[in-house]
């Protein structure tokens, strides 16, 4: 079994900062690498960065690319993701999400093991 757990969601202005992170346990060892998606209100949940647990290769996508960094550390099996000048639309609960391989690192379905998510609200 797998447990990931998020944190560090909040209220913030725009233009402001948060720190989100995912803390990791069970079968993750096998997991070659974490992805961070969000769902906001009424809309399906999207693709927001992802990171290998190896070489701690980077993906984003396109509307959050350049602000925003994931990163890991293996020895405490936790992930982070800064998120800096954030807008409005990055408003939505954020989610850590374990890849199950054999697919895009970009598609949920590719993700077996989701955490219960936390909320980030961006306020104009």
């Amino acid at each position: 079994q797998v447990q990931l757990v998020e944190s560090g969601g909040g209220l913030v202005q725009t233009g402001g900062s948060l720190r989100l992170s995912c803390a990791a346990s069970g079968r993750t060892f096998t997991s070659t690498a974490m992805g961070w998606f969000r769902q906001a209100p009424g809309k399906e949940r999207t693709f927001v960065a992802a990171i290998n647990w190896s070489d701690g290769r980077t993906y984003y996508g396109d509307s959050v690319r350049g602000r925003f960094t994931a990163s890991r550390d293996n020895a405490k099996d936790t992930l982070s993701l800064q998120m800096n000048s954030l807008k409005p639309e990055d408003t939505g609960v954020y989610y850590c999400a374990a890849y199950k391989g054999g697919g895009s690192l970009y598609a949920r379905s590719a993700y077996d093991y989701w955490g219960q998510g936390t909320q980030v609200t961006v306020s104009s």
